[in-house]
């Protein structure tokens, strides 16, 4: 993530903005939108964050290409236009408003600041996305085969939290090649014997 400063205090937001290098303008913008919404302003995972009683509602985030507002639960929000993009096929509940100049951020405030309505009273009724669980993720077939020779293996895989088996079946899947997800599956076994994740 290109505009992320080097040193953000997770407790003063004003050093994110203050620092950031890319996108500074478009960040300006948006962060007085989002500031519109009364909610709360905090950094997580080194981006503007805003919070609702605690609960992440959307973020700030910028990339190479574009700078967004992404919103935790997108999918579950109405969107007969569909302006709203889905980062990638294994994201499941977040949903990103992308812009690529201030201009077209300042043109679409109003529909911005409806999406950050929206998804404030999505959060205030506590609804939930439904998330795919583990067991609908596909164990590749070279996996498998490891799996059943190795019982070690079994269990510790079996004793790694959901959130680690997801993030190991599709960095896993990912792999186009057989030979490029077997030598995935052989180079991560030791993490997964250590009960470490993809990113541990």
């Amino acid at each position: 993530m290109e505009p992320k400063p080097k040193k953000t205090d997770t407790k003063n937001p004003n050093s994110f903005f203050d620092g950031v290098k890319s996108w500074k303008k478009e960040f300006q913008i948006l962060r007085s939108i989002a500031l519109e919404s009364k909610l709360t302003e905090e950094i997580k995972w080194g981006q503007p964050c805003y919070t609702w009683n605690g609960q992440n509602v959307f973020l700030l985030h910028g990339f190479k290409e574009y700078v967004a507002v992404l919103f935790f639960k997108g999918a579950l929000l109405k969107d007969p236009k569909q302006i709203l993009i889905q980062q990638t096929k294994n994201v499941q509940a977040a949903r990103q408003m992308r812009f690529q100049s201030a201009e077209q951020i300042t043109k679409s405030k109003n529909t911005i600041k409806a999406f950050m309505r929206d998804a404030i009273e999505l959060e205030k009724t506590g609804k939930k996305p439904i998330l795919k669980k583990t067991s609908e993720y596909e164990v590749p077939e070279e996996f498998l085969r490891i799996l059943e020779q190795n019982p070690k293996l079994q269990t510790a895989f079996s004793e790694l939290t959901p959130g680690r088996q997801r993030g190991y079946l599709l960095f896993f899947n990912s792999a186009k090649r057989k030979e490029t997800r077997e030598e995935r599956i052989t180079k991560h076994i030791p993490h997964i014997l250590n009960g470490k994740g993809l990113n541990d």
